[in-house]
């Protein structure tokens, strides 16, 4: 198969594991993916139920979001990957979804605290929340300025993509991302997981304290640092 071949099959399989992994509602979520020469996306057609996804369906479009192969609509999110694939050169794939938790967060326009050593295994530091997008931005182009507000967020921030590989768009919900489609898919479970557990926190201790720098960047490093010894050494 060819490398875009490839990367249909890819996408598909990761859109099947939102559901696998119970991140995803009806058809409320998406995700792309991006090829080596990083001038095509491959997404999840629009609205299409995840039992009729192949990856002959995938939609193909470049990087202003035209679309170059297919004969479904690509997802209405397509503005958004297509900015943050333009942004974030490092990332391959992107997932988004409406999970219950990390959406909670969202909607609340909380960021995602960093309590204990699973966040800080994913994420350095807390998981940001856009600020909210104006009337005029949504009425201009709603789905490109989503895209527009997670980037600034990360900007204005200083925010490494790799280093918090997701952020939680103000009223609305999650966006993840990663080197590969499903690793995108799993720091998207990653980020339902720990929302959940930081709500769980909050509500047995509205007091409770934040993870330790010291500890946070030991655990983050160890698994993602340059001299990372988390699980096996690649041969």
């Amino acid at each position: 198969m060819s490398d875009l071949s490839d990367l249909k099959v890819q996408v598909c399989a990761a859109n099947n594991a939102l559901r696998t992994e119970q991140l995803v509602t009806l058809t409320w979520g998406n995700v792309s993916g991006i090829n080596a020469e990083r001038d095509r996306v491959v997404i999840k057609p629009s609205g299409v139920d995840y039992d009729a996804l192949t990856p002959g369906n995938m939609v193909v479009v470049d990087l202003d979001g035209n679309v170059i192969e297919g004969n479904l609509r690509p997802s209405s999110d397509t503005p958004t990957h297509v900015l943050l694939y333009k942004a974030f050169n490092t990332i391959g794939g992107i997932t988004h979804t409406h999970s219950p938790y990390a959406t909670m967060f969202a909607q609340a326009r909380i960021d995602l605290p960093c309590f204990g050593t699973t966040h800080a295994d994913h994420f350095d530091g807390p998981v940001p929340v856009t600020r909210p997008l104006t009337a005029e931005e949504v009425e201009r182009a709603y789905e490109a300025e989503t895209g527009t507000v997670i980037i600034d967020c990360f900007r204005d921030l200083g925010l490494n993509p790799d280093a918090v590989p997701g952020v939680l768009v103000a009223g609305h919900a999650p966006f993840a991302w990663g080197p590969t489609a499903m690793v995108s898919v799993h720091n998207a479970v990653a980020l339902e997981a720990c929302a959940r557990m930081a709500l769980g926190t909050m509500q047995l201790n509205a007091d409770a304290m934040l993870l330790e720098d010291y500890v946070l960047n030991k655990h983050h490093q160890r698994k993602h640092g340059p001299n990372a010894y988390y699980g096996q050494t690649k041969k």
